[in-house]
């Protein structure tokens, strides 16, 4: 295990004097061999997750997967480490281990952050899925497999890993991704899963994710009144849904507000040579900007009970149904936290081909939309929401 540990620590060693330590450069090799040793060898997994140096081999993990996704050379590195945390992160010790602040900074580029080796995970896979290319679609369902394996035991995140969350959720949610292919709402139902098992589990400790979900609530409004309707979705399926490319440009909004709030002011800035009475308007102005309003909040029923009951009365052909499938973490025991997902997958026979191409159809939309999981945040936003009105009231 120490033998491991220095090994695949070996880049990250950083010295004032060049060519004063001796690099490696078998990384992929070593990583295949400690794969095959895991997974072999249940005794050797069971040391691994007991001792405390299971963080010293996920931190150079993280960093090959970051250092590999642009890449096309290094595809194996990244198959393999993710397979690793994959197999890791079935077990409860590892998602606890993730608890433990992250102190030694590693040369990365990545988002400075304050907080635990959790969030560096969530970071670094969020980076990896916004600036990968298309050929690294397949494994965005065993990246989000392992952030829902470690949901239930992640005590803190921190707010900037929280945003990543959201963002992923953002851009997996929108119309136009959600209908470009067969099986991408499975993306969704990963991350609503993970927030479910955050919310359920470690609700106390997690205020930062709590209020992110709070300030970006309308994500899941939208989600739940997402349109089934045919003439909808034939508009965003016809539309360009390159993935990679709407997660480039789908900043924070509130950085957009924040960037015309600077502008704003600095025009006021530069105007400060007008009458008093211009003055006085200017400032009436931006006051009555500057007041805090929150958007009304759906009553509850509307969010979920009647969206199942209007899809329940239409006529649509009848549909197989099945769970979600989560083959890519058939090697991986399971924790001891239920994780599977209570939505479902949707059967081949709710679509339609034309020669060849997959077409998404009103009733292959409405069979898996019923199973979103919300009604747990929806639960939330009802009851906190109202609270936090009060307060910028």
């Amino acid at each position: 295990m120490n033998g491991f540990c220095r090994l695949l620590n070996n880049p990250l060693i950083q010295t004032y004097l060049p060519g004063s330590c001796k690099k490696i450069g078998f990384y992929q090799e070593l990583l295949i061999l400690f794969w095959k040793f895991c997974d072999r060898n249940k005794k050797f997994l069971y040391y691994v997750l007991k001792s405390s140096e299971v963080l010293d081999l996920l931190v150079p993990i993280l960093y090959f997967l970051n250092d590999a996704r642009e890449d096309s050379s290094k595809i194996g590195i990244m198959h393999i480490g993710i397979f690793i945390l994959l197999l890791l992160s079935g077990e409860r010790n590892f998602g606890v281990r993730l608890n433990k602040p992250y102190v030694t900074r590693v040369p990365m580029n990545i988002p400075v952050f304050t907080g635990t080796h959790a969030d560096l995970l969530i970071i670094v896979f969020h980076k990896i899925i916004i600036s990968a290319s298309q050929r690294m679609q397949p494994l965005y369902d065993c990246l989000l497999t392992i952030i829902v394996n470690i949901s239930p035991y992640l005590k803190t995140l921190s707010m900037v890993s929280s945003n990543k969350l959201i963002h992923l959720l953002e851009a997996f949610s929108s119309s136009s991704f959600l209908f470009a292919a067969s099986d991408n709402h499975h993306l969704v139902f990963f991350l609503l899963e993970a927030f479910n098992n955050l919310i359920q589990y470690q609700f106390d400790g997690n205020a930062n994710l709590i209020y992110t979900i709070i300030r970006k609530r309308q994500i899941f409004f939208s989600l739940s009144n997402l349109p089934t309707d045919m003439p909808t979705i034939a508009k965003f399926s016809t539309k360009s849904s390159g993935f990679i490319s709407s997660l480039k440009s789908s900043p924070d909004k509130s950085e957009k507000k924040r960037s015309l709030f600077q502008t704003h002011s600095r025009s006021n800035t530069d105007d400060e040579s007008t009458s008093n009475g211009d003055k006085l308007q200017q400032s009436t102005t931006v006051n009555s900007s500057m007041v805090a309003t929150l958007p009304e909040t759906p009553s509850i029923h509307k969010m979920t009970e009647r969206t199942l009951a209007a899809s329940e009365s239409l006529n649509s052909p009848p549909s197989q149904r099945s769970n979600i499938n989560h083959e890519t973490s058939a090697n991986s025991s399971q924790a001891s936290t239920p994780t599977s997902s209570n939505g479902g997958t949707v059967s081949n026979h709710n679509y339609s081909t034309d020669n060849g191409i997959w077409t998404p159809t009103s009733a292959w939309a409405q069979s898996w939309k019923g199973k979103l999981p919300l009604q747990t945040i929806m639960r939330l936003l009802q009851v906190l929401v109202p609270q936090v009105e009060k307060i910028c009231m």
